[in-house]
């Protein structure tokens, strides 16, 4: 009994981990010959992918080979969930293989493989770019001609995979063109294309539609006419407007021949001067008649000058001598001490200048040796006011030594 118990006991972890095995290899083998197979197939979705890179399409699952015990409701197409976990891959452009995994909604169904077990992932930068739209309008009727082609806006950014956006060199806009010779008004979606104009994806464009505009003629005529510039509102407070200016004065447009003989102008978009004092330049756009059409895209420059409000205003004014040399007496032809000044200037100036009192007018001696002078008026003025004109405009101004002082005559004492 004794030798029985040691052959039993003798090496048991070494037994027990067979047994173990054993078991394992048995479970294995009944699930294999129970096992099931599920067709896809089945879309891998991706978790964790890095910031900024975009992951190229993968393969769905084709097969799935799963353990149902018995009386297990079979499993249908949203059961199984395919998925790839790209959190351990680095965050730089590349290919690497990553091991598809698979889970079961139903908890009594056991996953024991899946086909493919391994997908090749490719990560791309997310990059941005910003390229022209084209118009492509095909094939016109033969009735028509084709004018002038706009979209709003010209350029769009593309936004997608690197590998992809790198071959974009364009954002197309399709339009049909009808025999009845309408122009062409609407919203497009863009289609982003590559140099031989085959579409590429997948890429976005921001915005995702642009306002066509394309001019169908069918007698087209061209013309040169004047550039009329529109200008609104009021510039500021003691300024108006000195001038307008326009750059180029004229423009060539097209259209069909009677709606472009009964245009002699072309106005520009409204420009505002509200508020405004100094010179500007403005950057507009002209206001065209429909069906008619600028054949070029040079800017139109409107340039508005202004100066200041100005008027005149009559005073009854003193006036001073300056420049008076002492000994000298100085007489005023009749003894006049009012004279009329007229002065120019912004009202808020000449506002500024009676509520201090007025002018006063100036009568400049300076250097004069006795005499009789026509002195001319001048005025003490603040800035920005001037002198128009003074009644009268010169005044008679007298300069006389002082009469000399006779002596005293003696008292002599008679004798």
């Amino acid at each position: 009994m004794t030798r029985i118990v040691r052959i039993v006991v003798h090496n048991w972890p070494l037994k027990l981990a067979a047994i173990g095995l054993a078991t394992v290899l048995y479970g294995g083998f009944v699930l294999s010959q129970d096992a099931q197979t599920f067709q896809g197939p089945i879309r891998i979705d991706q978790t964790n992918g890095p910031e900024d890179m975009i992951v190229d399409d993968l393969p769905p699952v084709t097969s799935i080979r799963y353990f149902a015990p018995a009386g297990t409701d079979r499993p249908g197409q949203g059961t199984f969930r395919a998925f790839v976990d790209l959190g351990g891959l680095p965050a730089r452009a590349g290919t690497y293989e990553v091991r598809v995994q698979v889970s079961s909604s139903n908890p009594e169904i056991q996953v024991l493989g899946v086909t493919p077990d391994f997908v090749s992932v490719t990560l791309d930068p997310l990059v941005t770019k910003i390229v022209p739209v084209t118009i492509n309008y095909g094939e016109p009727p033969s009735n028509v001609e084709i004018g002038i082609l706009r979209a709003d806006p010209s350029t769009v950014t593309v936004t997608g995979q690197q590998s992809i956006v790198q071959q974009i060199v364009a954002a197309r806009a399709d339009v049909l063109i009808q025999p009845s010779g309408l122009n062409v008004d609407q919203d497009v979606a863009l289609v982003p294309i590559d140099a031989l104009g085959n579409p590429r994806s997948p890429a976005e464009t921001t915005p995702t539609t642009v306002r066509v505009q394309v001019q169908v003629l069918s007698e087209p005529e061209t013309r040169t006419l004047p550039i009329r510039p529109v200008v609104t509102g009021t510039p500021a407070a003691g300024f108006e407007l000195a001038s307008i200016e326009v750059e180029p004065q004229t423009a060539l447009v097209e259209g069909d021949a009677d709606p472009l003989a009964a245009i002699a102008g072309l106005d520009t978009q409204q420009v505002s001067i509200s508020g405004l004092s100094e010179t500007t330049e403005f950057e507009t756009e002209l206001e065209l008649p429909d069906g008619i059409a600028r054949v070029t895209d040079e800017p139109i420059t409107v340039t508005v000058t202004f100066r200041q409000v100005t008027e005149s205003r009559t005073y009854t004014a003193g006036f001073e001598l300056t420049g008076r040399q002492p000994g000298l007496v100085y007489t005023v032809e009749g003894g006049e001490d009012r004279i009329q000044l007229v002065v120019g200037g912004s009202p808020p100036e000449l506002d500024a200048l009676g509520t201090a009192g007025g002018p006063v007018g100036r009568l400049d001696v300076t250097g004069l040796e006795p005499g009789t002078y026509d002195v001319p008026v001048s005025a003490d003025l603040p800035a920005g006011v001037t002198l128009v004109a003074a009644s009268p405009q010169t005044v008679s101004v007298t300069i006389a030594a002082p009469a000399a002082t006779s002596p005293s005559p003696t008292v002599t004492a008679a004798p």
